[in-house]
């Protein structure tokens, strides 16, 4: 074997092995009665399964909107508000835990929301092969586990490769919106945001921004708020 193809297939495995590193723990949980009842009942009304090839969106919600992506919405609360509060918008969850999956289907029944679809599987896959290029309004990342041991920031989702796929996703114009309650995991999406190409800080003074309107304020967000604990959003606009 020559020294370059040595070289080549060290750059695979290293490759391989970085396609590996998954930003969630799978904690299953246990469901509820109502959750699974949600699962078997709302999944082929709301329920979206990962497929290799890209979505039709608007054969999907079945017209042409703005569409939200939001990555990792855990029980679902605070989507399902946003979907009922903007009827004009479709909106799209992707979530790993199924509990968290049920309890949204339910909470969207219960308030009759119609503007939204779920996946229950890797977001990462999910925006690779099943979302098409230029077809997302919005991608929303609130509270993603900030993994802040030091030698776990690997596992952050917020990367540089992750930022560009994104990047393919939205459409010119689009916006990365991201949110967390861990002062180093702000400063590393900042500090990845503000490198990454083709994107501009929506912030005035080039770091964060205040919470927009359109974000709800979780009880778990207002806890903190109260035990004067920071929250940090940041903003990007996918340049033309």
């Amino acid at each position: 074997m020559t020294d370059s193809t040595e070289q080549h297939g060290e750059q695979a495995e290293n490759t391989t092995y970085m396609r590996k590193i998954r930003s969630f723990v799978l904690r299953e949980g246990r469901l509820t009665k109502g959750q699974q009842h949600a699962l078997d009942t709302y999944w082929p009304d709301y329920g979206l399964q990962y497929q290799s090839s890209a979505l039709q969106l608007a054969d999907v919600f079945g017209r042409s909107s703005a569409v939200v992506l939001e990555i990792g919405f855990g029980m679902g609360k605070s989507l399902v508000q946003m979907a009922k509060e903007a009827p004009e918008k479709d909106f799209i969850g992707i979530e790993v835990h199924r509990p968290g999956v049920g309890a949204c289907l339910s909470d969207a029944v219960a308030q009759q929301v119609k503007n939204l679809r779920v996946f229950e599987h890797d977001a990462v896959e999910v925006l690779e092969d099943t979302i098409a290029d230029n077809s997302l309004d919005t991608v929303q990342l609130f509270f993603p586990d900030p993994w802040h041991k030091k030698r776990h920031h690997k596992r952050r989702i917020v990367q540089p490769e992750f930022v560009q796929l994104l990047r393919r996703k939205l459409k010119p114009g689009g916006v990365f919106h991201m949110a967390t309650d861990w002062e180093n995991y702000a400063e590393h999406m900042l500090e990845v945001m503000q490198a990454a190409e083709g994107f501009s800080n929506l912030s005035a003074d080039n770091t964060y921004v205040e919470r927009p309107e359109h974000r709800p304020l979780t009880k778990f967000e207002q806890r903190g708020q109260r035990l004067g604990h920071g929250v940090w959003d940041l903003m990007y606009k996918k340049d033309n």
